[in-house]
């Protein structure tokens, strides 16, 4: 089963509809007006929306969040959400977050098929997710409370970000957390030896899939990004991703993955994502990544699933380690 990160994975929607009974009918919690000349007298003011304009609560009280990216804003920006999915059935929400951050959010399904009656029953007062995900669900989730979605997730997720801070009401500490991530990329790049130094090192990341082929990040991706705010070089097979997002390798042809650094994480059975068998093989032993010590194994719940400030500080402590050691 391959993790549903989109565009990473660019699932297809689900269709259909869901029966929803006993959908509850909420009111706004907020009870100030928000200094914007969209806020109306009862506490709501206006989002601009992948779905259209939403009114939300000015200080919403009770969040659901209904895929990973959303959850890393919500938390980074101190808000516990009453309800969240996970990913998989096996593995809850994603390590990456702080245990204390996490501790009590309501599991309320699948990512892709959250269950409607569970996130009903917990009364939010605002639902965050995405088109790309559940579009399908729109009308029945509006019901619910109302509904910020953005485009996709993934390569847009500091834009997705500020509309998450919009709808959370916590603009000002978005604005510190933003700050904050220049500055630690700045850190990251002076340790590695500067804007040139970092503009000379070329990077692949890279991923094994259980059930597909190894999967090389393009520039357009949640991860690329991150790489491009440090200023570290790509290596020119990224700029033959599909859509800017991704290039598909067989363990046959691995070595076009060859360049300075390389960062890889597995999803899934090492065995079933052809790890075993490429690592293992004369044309990965022969990468000048490989030969220099410089492939680096990272873990894939936070570099790859996690979207967000929280999971890129981590990444950025990680990547300057990596790259600094001797």
């Amino acid at each position: 089963m391959i993790s549903l990160r989109s565009p990473q994975h660019r699932p297809a929607l689900l269709t259909g509809s869901l029966a929803l009974t006993g959908v509850l009918a909420l009111t706004s919690c907020g009870s100030s007006d928000s200094g914007d000349d969209t806020a109306d007298p009862g506490g709501t003011h206006t989002v601009k929306t992948a779905m259209g304009d939403v009114k939300v609560p000015v200080h919403p009280q009770r969040v659901v969040v209904l895929d990973t990216a959303e959850l890393d804003s919500a938390i980074t920006l101190g808000v516990r959400p009453v309800g969240a999915t996970h990913v998989e059935a096996s593995s809850g929400f994603l390590g990456y977050l702080p245990k204390d951050k996490v501790g009590g959010i309501k599991d309320v399904g699948e990512m892709m098929t959250p269950n409607m009656e569970a996130i009903a029953a917990l009364k939010p007062d605002l639902i965050l997710t995405s088109k790309i995900r559940h579009a399908a669900k729109y009308d029945q989730l509006k019901q619910i409370a109302p509904t910020v979605m953005t485009e996709t997730t993934g390569y847009p997720w500091k834009e997705n970000f500020r509309l998450h801070a919009d709808a959370l009401g916590k603009q000002a500490e978005a604005k510190k957390v933003v700050a904050d991530y220049k500055a630690h990329t700045k850190k990251v790049t002076t340790a590695i030896g500067g804007p040139a130094k970092a503009e000379q090192t070329e990077v692949n990341v890279l991923r094994f899939i259980e059930g597909a082929d190894i999967r090389l990040y393009g520039d357009q991706s949640y991860i690329a990004t991150l790489l491009k705010d440090v200023g570290l070089g790509r290596a020119p097979i990224s700029a033959k991703a599909k859509d800017g997002f991704s290039y598909d390798l067989s363990p046959e042809k691995i070595d076009l993955a060859d360049t300075d650094v390389i960062f890889r994480s597995t999803y899934g059975d090492p065995n079933k994502s052809k790890e075993t068998q490429t690592v293992g093989s004369g044309l990965w032993k022969n990468m000048k990544a490989v030969k220099s010590g410089n492939v680096h194994t990272v873990d894939d719940e936070l570099w790859i699933q996690g979207i967000g400030y929280t999971a890129a500080d981590r990444i950025l402590d990680e990547m300057q380690a990596d790259l600094t050691k001797k």
